[in-house]
């Protein structure tokens, strides 16, 4: 089953990132609000 994650707003000029670490595994199960992945980008680090 496939669910649309939505990322928050990062910042005005923001418009792309990089995945740096998965924090969920396949089959696990998340919460509403449950960090699930680190992105990068050359501005700002976030959960």
């Amino acid at each position: 089953m496939s669910v649309e994650v939505t990322l928050p707003e990062l910042g005005e000029s923001v418009t792309e990132g990089t995945v740096t670490r998965w924090l969920k595994n396949v089959g696990d199960r998340v919460e509403a609000d449950e960090p699930l992945l680190e992105v990068s980008t050359d501005k700002v680090d976030t959960e």
